[in-house]
């Protein structure tokens, strides 16, 4: 099963409606792990204040806004 990683923290709005918007598109066909960036030293240099991130693969998708297409691409290949 494919995996997509939402860097997040707690508090974020964007990050929660992402995630909500996640769920339907990836539902029985990818794992979301949700990381919060704030827990990591070197996670929280690297994405700051720019969260959400979507990973898929070693690649990021388009998170603000949400591209529905670019997450079925990843999910089909």
């Amino acid at each position: 099963m494919k995996v997509l990683t939402l860097y997040s923290r707690p508090g974020c709005h964007l990050c929660d409606c992402l995630e909500g918007e996640l769920q339907p598109l990836i539902e029985g066909r990818a794992e979301l792990r949700v990381v919060d960036v704030d827990r990591d030293v070197e996670l929280k240099k690297r994405y700051g204040l720019r969260v959400p991130v979507l990973v898929g693969g070693e690649s990021e998708l388009p998170a603000q806004p949400l591209d529905p297409v670019a997450v079925e691409a990843f999910l089909a290949a």
